[in-house]
């Protein structure tokens, strides 16, 4: 299967899209740079595991995106208690995050099973 015709990619692509556009103007850019990245990092390594030719390099990769969304909810809270992510839509996105870790949780099982034959 192709990475694009997951709905984990899917949803995690969409996310990207979605934090790049609602923080396009703010201006602390380290922050930005830092929550951007995460969030991007998550459809990345999706798409880079299924590029790879091992399922042992998949799972690697799917673990790293599952790694990035745990980081990208903890920025996101930090993002609305210091006031640059409107609580609607923090809660979101975090709301978003633990749906994908979830669905990145039951992908590495399905992976884990598939390379233990």
């Amino acid at each position: 299967m192709r990475h694009e015709q997951m709905e984990v990619w899917q949803r995690s692509k969409q996310l990207s899209v979605g934090v790049y556009r609602e923080l396009r103007d703010l201006r602390d850019f380290g922050f930005k740079d830092q929550i951007t990245r995460s969030a991007l990092s998550i459809p990345s390594n999706i798409a880079e595991g299924f590029e790879r030719y091992t399922e042992r390099e998949k799972f690697r990769f799917v673990s790293i995106a599952k790694g990035s969304c745990g980081e990208f909810a903890t920025q996101t809270l930090i993002g609305i208690e210091v006031g640059y992510i409107a609580e609607p839509i923090g809660q979101h996105w975090r709301s978003e995050a633990m749906v994908i870790s979830r669905m990145l949780g039951s992908l590495l099982k399905a992976l884990d099973v598939r390379h233990q034959n």
